[in-house]
């Protein structure tokens, strides 16, 4: 009878529906916004990979060189560069004299220079054994468990430089991080308009929060329960702008920014949640 009872027993155990398996979303994906004043360096890292997007200006670069020490950085997969501006480009040039490592040098493939020898990465990297990787929406670069995709610019504007800026996708850790360097109203209009910008978790606010950018229209369809403002308000005093605070607020959105942090701020993905660190 016991016997029998234990053979009913497990049978039964046998029918319960099996419980599901919650899946991990593979390695955390981390974005620091390293505190280089009004300019913009932002290290992307997921698993073994990590990407430094855009190198602060020269004055900047001894604090981006620091910031990157402490973090135990040693080697970039690439260094991305959204726009010529000099507070994104101005630190390239301290940061290959220092001992990183860096595999490879990415930018815009849209730019207001008359011939590519003029642009400040390729001359930046005139006499090392590295060459610059020109980027066009549709292209992608590695990410250890996950993927990073050009989303745009779609044209070139050879008036403002600011709307040659990369827009980049990062996607990982059960999340999405959208990267939108000094775009402008001119180029948020042409990515909105082809449908291409994409829900995010995390905003990286485009032009140091000034508002000539970040429209309600592209928060909106962004949705992103998190922003991040690279900028300084001593070096720029209307920025952040109260206007694009305003649309963050209305937008529920919550605001990270550089300036409050010694070395900057960081929003980590991992599993589908978002944590903080003011570093």
């Amino acid at each position: 009878m016991i016997r029998l009872l234990l053979i009913l027993l497990v049978i039964s155990l046998l029918a319960l529906p099996s419980l599901p398996v919650l899946a991990e979303s593979g390695p955390a994906l981390s974005l620091l916004a390293i505190n280089v004043r009004k300019a913009d360096a932002l290290l992307l890292r997921s698993g073994q990979s990590a990407y430094l997007i855009d190198t602060g200006s020269e004055e900047s670069a001894p604090a981006l060189l620091i910031a990157l020490r402490e973090e135990g950085v040693s080697r970039l997969d690439g260094v991305i560069l959204t726009h010529t501006h000099k507070d994104h480009v101005g630190g390239l040039e301290a940061l290959l004299a220092s001992d990183i490592t860096i595999d490879g040098i990415y930018a815009s493939g849209f730019y207001n220079k008359k011939k590519e020898s003029k642009h400040p990465a390729v001359k930046a990297v005139k006499g090392t054994d590295l060459k610059v990787t020109f980027l066009f929406a549709g292209d992608t670069l590695p990410l250890d468990g996950g993927s990073l995709t050009v989303i745009g610019p779609l044209e070139k504007d050879d008036d403002t430089e600011n709307n040659n800026s990369l827009v980049l996708l990062a996607e990982g850790g059960g999340g999405k991080i959208l990267l939108t360097g000094d775009m402008e109203f001119p180029e948020e209009k042409s990515l909105l308009k082809a449908g291409v910008i994409p829900a995010a978790d995390v905003l990286k606010i485009a032009n140091h929060g000034e508002r000539d950018a970040t429209s309600y229209e592209l928060v909106s369809t962004v949705s992103p329960s998190l922003a991040v403002i690279s900028t300084n308000s001593d070096d720029e005093p209307d920025t952040p702008s109260p206007l694009v605070l305003q649309v963050l607020a209305a937008c529920n959105v919550d605001v990270l920014l550089t300036e409050k942090m010694e070395r900057g701020v960081e929003v980590i993905i991992q599993n589908g949640e978002i944590t903080t660190h003011m570093k």
